[in-house]
């Protein structure tokens, strides 16, 4: 049980463990009462205590009794909990606890135990989801936009299989459309441009950038000067396969810079080939949700070409979407949803029930038909969860960051990597919820301060290793002790700063699990930041007051203590820098 392992020292999380011992006390005071929406969290004023709940006023309308008696009969069961120091009851009900101090301290033997794993959950118990992000065009090299999307859909799956979901990671490759015989097209001029011939400009309409060249060169190398000779119909599918291919291979090559992978890539091409769409649309009529209908005429400005046209229709405004959609056009084309529906129906196939979509903020449009064909497909059982990414714009010392010269017409992934590193990038695009437009300076970024938040998070982790390295040479005795430390051994950690920095790190259980159900991974990028402020804290004190120094050569048992709480720090950092795909680094260099 919880309490047993609260016991032994086993603990996980604190406020899970006290919250099942607050809803039982609940359910035995008052056994008809719904005990659901009682959180138990961390009070706003640290002065109020350790963990506040809203239990009183959750009850009270249940079990018509005043909220101010209901907290004070829970407030005296609650005193008899083990590890209870106290328990007040504040304004109309609120209920604070305040822990012992050996409570906390019994949190560091298993972060020293369990290292970065500490704060690893069941709250998703395995259930599967699919995580989709990127999913960029195989036009060209990803640009700056497509990073805050692949970034924070890959800290995203890594969040929830922290939090114990099944997590897959996809890759969905537009492979099919008009917009790959542009590709292929503009990888035959750099075909010509690499046998010798002067091509002069790129014709409007074809995509000028010189990464093409790399699938001009490509052709050639498999084809020679043969194709020069054929006609359009002979060499386009030739060079839409190579061009796809070397387009796929300089994103996979960006994704793999940037700390990204995916478990499968899915190909449109490969799904319409397969008969997916057919499938679907079947699957769709099974559950009365397509039909032959006419649509209303678009809101607004009325198209001029506009006229009634009976289509094949999803019945998207079942699940809340604003208008039926149109899967097969009256010309008998399928239209822009038909290849969503494919896709969805192929996840839910595989057993994903649970989908998550990362898309740009240019994809805003398009959620209530992404997650109403998710319904519709899965008969209302299963859900899409979609996550737009807001703008990113690019500095360099306050200035516009000028576009790339090898992509042509934007900013492309590999130029930010060469400015700035992965670890900079990735922690940056993580610093602010994904609905939020962010502005990202790339000189400001790399500066050494404690104004900078990356350097700050680091300096944290780096400062713990230098730590131990110093107390390797004057102490070694303590650093192996320090590994090891029981709570007997943890009894000198009782200063205010100690104990708050303790609760820090005990809190990691906790924001794990509230990033991952909230789908927030730019949170973990805050908790950092507050453990890292603590941690900084306690050493600037430190050097005002030398009993608070982590190494006192004179006092054995307390430079061991606090060694084995820089340690802790050290690993809850790493464990949520790992979250976020940031190397935590043991040195900072100029």
């Amino acid at each position: 049980s919880k309490t047993a392992m609260l016991q032994n020292g086993l603990i996980m999380n604190l406020f899970e463990i006290y919250r099942d011992h607050l809803l039982a006390t609940a359910c035995a005071l008052w056994p008809e009462a719904a005990t659901d929406a009682i959180t138990l969290e961390p009070p706003r004023d640290a002065a109020h205590g350790d963990m506040a709940t809203n239990a009183a006023m959750v009850l009270a309308g249940q079990v018509k009794q005043n909220p101010r008696q209901i907290a004070e009969a829970l407030a005296a069961k609650l005193r008899e909990l083990p590890g209870v120091a106290a328990v007040s009851v504040a304004g109309p009900g609120f209920i604070n606890l305040t822990l012992a101090p050996e409570i906390w301290r019994g949190v560091l033997p298993v972060i020293l135990k369990d290292g970065i794993t500490f704060g690893d959950s069941k709250l998703g118990a395995r259930q599967k989801i699919n995580v989709e992000y990127v999913s960029a065009n195989p036009t060209g090299p990803m640009h700056v936009g497509h990073a805050r999307g692949a970034v924070m859909g890959d800290a995203l799956a890594s969040l929830l299989a922290k939090a114990g979901y099944d997590v897959t990671r996809e890759y969905y490759i537009n492979d099919a459309g008009a917009q790959v015989e542009k590709v292929a097209r503009s990888a035959y001029l750099r075909y010509r441009e690499a046998c010798g011939e002067a091509i002069g400009d790129i014709p409007e309409g074809l995509y000028p950038g010189e990464y093409m060249k790399r699938a001009g060169a490509a052709i050639r190398a498999v084809h020679g000067e043969a194709l020069l000779r054929a006609c359009e119909a002979e060499w386009l599918p030739l060079c839409r396969e190579i061009a796809l291919r070397e387009m796929m291979a300089m994103i996979k090559e960006d994704l793999a810079d940037l700390g990204i992978h995916h478990d499968i890539f899915t190909s449109e091409a490969a799904l319409l080939k397969a008969g997916k769409i057919e499938q679907a649309i079947e699957i769709l009529r099974g559950h009365d949700m397509i039909y032959r209908g006419v649509l209303e005429p678009p809101k607004g400005k009325m198209p001029a070409d506009w006229e009634p046209r009976e289509q094949l229709l999803l019945r998207s405004t079942a699940y809340g979407d604003d208008t039926d959609r149109a899967v097969l056009k009256s010309d008998g084309s399928y239209a822009y949803i038909a290849g969503d529906l494919a896709l969805a129906a192929d996840k839910l196939a595989r057993g994903f029930d649970h989908q998550i979509l990362v898309l740009g903020a240019d994809h805003g449009g398009y959620v209530k038909r992404l997650q109403a064909s998710v319904k519709a497909l899965s008969g209302g059982k299963a859900a899409c969860q979609v996550i737009l990414c807001q703008l990113v714009h690019l500095f360099q010392n306050g200035a516009p960051f000028k576009m790339s010269k090898r992509a042509g017409t934007f900013i492309t992934v590999r130029d930010v990597l060469e400015e700035v590193g992965k670890d900079i990038l990735r922690f940056v695009m993580l610093m602010r919820k994904s609905d939020m437009v962010m502005e990202f300076d790339l000189e400001k970024v790399k500066e050494q301060s404690k104004d900078n938040p990356v350097f700050y998070v680091q300096y944290a982790h780096a400062r713990c290793h230098s730590l131990l390295r110093l107390a390797e040479a004057q102490m070694p005795h303590a650093v192996p002790a320090s590994a090891m430390a029981d709570a007997a051994a943890l009894a000198p950690l009782s200063h205010p700063a100690e104990l708050a920095l303790i609760k820090r790190l005990a809190a990691w259980p906790r924001a794990v699990d509230q990033a991952a159900l909230a789908c927030e991974p730019h949170r973990v990028i805050y908790y950092l930041q507050e453990l890292a402020g603590e941690f900084h804290a306690l050493w600037n004190a430190g050097s005002q007051e030398s009993g608070l120094r982590f190494i006192r050569p004179e006092d054995a048992a307390t430079t061991t203590a606090r060694l084995a709480l820089a340690r802790a720090v050290a690993l809850v950092l790493a464990s949520g820098l790992t979250v976020c795909g940031v190397t935590p680094v043991k040195e900072l260099r100029e």
